[in-house]
């Protein structure tokens, strides 16, 4: 048949899937999971066949039974007499505060400490060398009980205490404050923080566009900082002052009234920040020394300001080498931080996975608990900074 071409219909076989190196490649993944699945199946079929035959009961609905213990701090509404799941709530946003107040007080102390690190002054970077390499070679365990004991010992106990300023007491019960009490019309002043926010955000992209259009620099952060404390201290004012202070008063052996901080959580937040603190400073100092010094030379030739060609210039080039380990110092502090146990703080394996599992004698379920949501967290945390990462990073052209 001349002019005429013959297609003939390829069947897509087993044979030839496996000789295409990227079918290859799919389906060695696929029988990689199964086999997984099926492994850790098989464990868990196991595990619950051989509990089930020690007459030992596997289930999660001990969660709602009454947890039947107290916990010195809480973020919630809790009593001995709500559920082990409300206890695990508990112990978790406890774990959520010390690990958000960590990463934060760790990020400023490490990139303070990494700058300084490369500071001209012999004095501040030798200070800063001694803090990093006592600090990373001390077990962060040792040093959360150095500084639970140096909190406990050093303070006065609440008789013996005075008032640094009104309403403010330090105990070896914990620091006593002021609290506010929110009242009536205090809605709009949270409001004016969110429009406050989105006014900085927005201003800081348009700060950034002038900036690449026209080289003109705007202090976008001091503006943004300015809307974000100015526009709710304005509508505070205009709404009345709508809040009641509680101040802290010394009743019987203790102080009652006021926010309270207690000594274990500022034990472990001051020990895990200062500890991933002087990783964190190691990260930064790396990251600096890898921007060409080339760079800091053709900006002071431009006749840019040492801080500012420190901040437009070194950190920004620098934050590439600096995130991807950052992550990992982010998730250390995280699960450091499940060693408040030692020291009382009620966190989520002191609640799921000790007390509670205590109680119940549900260790397999209580652990489980525990490792999931550790997991989670990391997972999260990871994501989020690795999302920041892929906007930083060098695009191909």
């Amino acid at each position: 048949m001349s002019g005429t071409k013959i297609q003939e219909k390829k069947t897509v076989t087993l044979g030839s899937l496996w000789r295409d190196k990227k079918s290859r490649a799919v389906i060695m993944q696929i029988i990689a999971v199964i086999g997984v699945l099926l492994f850790f199946g098989n464990i868990v079929s196991n595990t619950v066949e051989n509990l089930d035959r020690l007459g030992v009961k596997v289930g999660f609905d001990f969660l709602t039974e009454p947890a039947n213990y107290d916990i010195n701090q809480t973020l919630i509404e809790y009593d001995s007499t709500d559920s082990h799941f409300k206890a695990g709530l508990v112990g978790l946003l406890n774990t959520l505060l010390v690990a958000g107040c960590g990463i934060v007080v760790a990020t400023l102390l490490g990139f303070t400490a990494g700058v300084l690190r490369l500071s001209n002054n012999f004095v501040v970077s030798r200070l800063m060398q001694v803090y990093v390499e006592i600090t990373r070679n001390i077990p962060v365990l040792l040093q959360i009980l150095l500084w639970h004991g140096i909190l406990i010992h050093s303070l006065p106990v609440p008789k013996k205490a005075e008032a640094v300023m009104e309403g403010v007491i330090f105990t070896n019960r914990g620091a006593y404050l002021p609290q506010p009490i929110p009242q009536e019309g205090f809605g709009w002043v949270w409001i004016a923080l969110i429009v406050g926010i989105v006014f900085a955000v927005l201003f800081k992209k348009y700060a950034n566009k002038v900036q690449e259009e026209t080289g003109r620099l705007i202090p976008a952060i001091w503006i943004g900082a300015a809307a974000i404390i100015g526009l709710p201290a304005l509508m505070f004012i205009i709404m009345g002052s709508p809040v009641e202070m509680s101040y802290p008063a010394l009743k019987g052996f203790n102080y009652q009234g006021g926010f309270v901080i207690k000594p274990e959580f500022m034990a472990l937040w001051f020990a895990l920040s200062i500890y991933t603190g002087a990783f964190i400073a190691e990260i930064v100092r790396a990251g600096i020394q890898s921007v060409s010094h080339g760079q800091t030379e053709a900006a002071h030739a431009l006749g840019i300001k040492p801080n500012f060609t420190m901040r437009l210039v070194v950190i920004p080039q620098a934050m590439r080498v600096i995130i991807p380990p950052l992550i990992s110092q982010y998730l250390n502090l995280t699960k450091n931080s499940s060693l408040a146990i030692v020291i009382g703080y009620m966190d989520l394996v002191a609640t799921i996975g000790g007390i509670s599992l205590n109680q119940t004698g549900r260790a397999l379920e209580s652990m489980a608990i525990v490792l999931g949501v550790y997991l989670f967290i990391s997972l999260s945390i990871s994501a989020l900074m690795n999302i920041y990462n892929r906007r930083i990073a060098l695009v191909s052209r």
